[in-house]
C-alpha cells in the first residue's frame, strides 16, 4: 500500500434537533396544558487511533465525515432522539490541525487514544420548559444549535525509538533488512527509499525496539529539497539518531567527511530540538575497503577530520557484520533512558505530592 502521511478531511457534527410547540389534547381533559418535548442532541465527530490501520491513504477517497443530526422533539413531552456519534480511525502518530485556524487539536500517540474534533450541536426546547405561573400555555420553543465544521489537517508522525538519518545510497534500507524482518527496497543506486519503512529489533525475547528508515536526505532538504523536507519530521520523536556514513562512496559522490557535513547541516537547519537529539555515528560499508587498506586507521582519519566526539561504530549492513553489536548498545542506551524518565516522572510526582 502506498505510504501517505498527510491528509485533508471535512468533519460535519450534527446540528441539535429542535423543540416541539405541543398541547396535550385528550378527551375529558379541556386545558392540558403545553406537552412539546425538547430536541435531541447532534451526533459528535471523534477520531480514534487503531493498529488496524498505517496510512492516511484512505482519506484520499473518502474525505468527508458527518455526524448524525439530533432529532426534534415531540408532543406527549417526547424527547427527540439523539444524533449518532462517529468515530473515524487513524493510526497512532497522528497529529490534527484546524486548517483554517492553524490551531493544533491534539495528537493520538496511542493505541485507542480518542480526540473530539467536532462538537454536536446542542438540543432545543420544548414549550413545556417554558411554562411559568404567568405563562401557562407558551407558544414557543428554541432551536437546535449548529454542529461544529472543520477542515482538519491530518499528519502521521511515525512513532519509533531510532531513526536512520544519512544521505542516499548510504546503507539505511540495508541495515534495517539485516536486524528487523523489514523488507525495503535495496539497490546499488540512490533514492531507492521513496517511503518510511519500521522494523522492530529484537535483541532477545523480552526486550526490542523499533527502527525507522527514511527517505536518503540531501543537501536543501531542510528547504524543500528531495523528498528529506516531507519525512525529516518522522524522526522528531526518535530517542535516538544513527547517521549512517558510506565510507567509500562512488567516485561522482562527496567524500565520506563531506557528506557527513551536508547531512548535520540539513538537520540543524529543521530543528534545533532534532539536532539536540543524540546521535551515533555508524560508518558503513567497511566490507569495500582494500585488503591493503588499514580499516581502523581508515575509519579514524573520518572521525578526526569531522570533529565527531560521540559513539562511533564501524559496519558492514549487507553482510550483516558488527551489527549485532551496534543492536545490543542500542537497546543498553534505550532502557538506560527509559530508567531515567520513570526516575524522573517518580521524583516529579513525589515534588507535586510534597506541595
Amino acid at each position: 500500500m502506498k505510504f501517505v502521511d498527510e491528509a485533508e478531511i471535512r468533519v460535519e457534527a450534527g446540528d441539535g434537533g429542535n423543540g416541539c410547540i405541543g398541547f396535550r389534547r385528550e378527551k375529558y381533559i379541556p386545558k392540558g396544558g403545553p406537552d412539546g418535548g425538547d430536541g435531541g442532541d447532534g451526533g459528535s465527530v471523534y477520531l480514534v487511533a487503531t493498529d488496524n490501520v498505517n496510512t492516511l491513504v484512505d482519506f484520499r477517497f473518502h474525505s468527508v465525515h458527518r455526524a448524525q443530526r439530533g432529532q426534534n422533539g415531540m408532543g406527549r413531552q417526547c424527547t427527540g432522539r439523539k444524533g449518532e456519534d462517529i468515530y473515524v480511525t487513524v493510526p497512532p502518530g497522528t497529529v490534527v490541525t484546524d486548517k483554517n485556524t492553524n490551531e493544533k487539536l491534539g495528537e493520538l500517540m496511542r493505541v485507542e487514544a480518542k480526540l473530539l474534533v467536532a462538537q454536536g450541536g446542542f438540543h432545543g426546547l420544548g414549550n413545556t420548559r417554558f411554562k411559568s405561573s404567568i405563562n401557562r400555555a407558551p407558544q414557543r420553543a428554541s432551536l437546535g444549535s449548529k454542529g461544529e465544521h472543520r477542515i482538519l489537517q491530518l499528519e502521521l508522525t511515525l512513532i519509533a525509538d531510532v531513526g536512520l538519518l544519512g544521505m542516499p545510497n548510504a546503507g539505511k534500507s540495508s541495515l534495517i533488512r539485516a536486524v528487523s524482518s523489514a523488507k525495503p527496497r535495496v539497490a546499488d543506486y540512490p533514492f531507492t527509499t521513496l517511503v518510511p519503512n519500521l522494523g522492530v529489533v529484537s535483541v532477545d525475547d523480552k526486550r526490542s525496539f523499533v527502527i525507522a528508515d527514511i527517505p536518503g536526505v540531501i543537501e536543501g532538504a531542510a528547504e524543500g529539497a528531495g523528498l528529506g523536507l516531507q519525512f525529516l519530521k518522522h524522526l522528531a520523536r526518535t530517542k535516538l539518531l544513527m547517521h549512517l556514513v558510506d565510507i567509500k562512496p562512488y567516485e561522482s559522490m562527496d567524500s565520506p567527511v563531506e557528506s557527513a557535513r551536508k547531512i548535520i547541516a540539513e538537520v540543524e537547519k529543521w530543528s534545533d530540538d532534532l539536532a539536540n537529539k543524540p546521535r551515533w555515528l555508524i560508518l558503513n560499508k567497511v566490507d569495500r575497503l582494500q585488503e591493503d587498506e588499514n580499516q581502523q586507521a581508515y575509519c579514524q582519519a573520518i572521525v578526526d577530520e569531522l570533529g565527531w566526539d560521540g559513539p562511533v561504530y564501524q559496519i558492514s549492513a549487507l553482510k550483516a557484520e558488527g551489527t549485532r553489536t551496534l543492536m545490543f548498545d542500542i537497546m543498553t542506551f534505550l532502557e538506560a533512558q527509559q530508567l531515567q524518565e520513570k526516575e524522573l516522572a517518580k521524583s516529579l510526582e513525589q515534588n507535586n505530592e510534597s506541595e
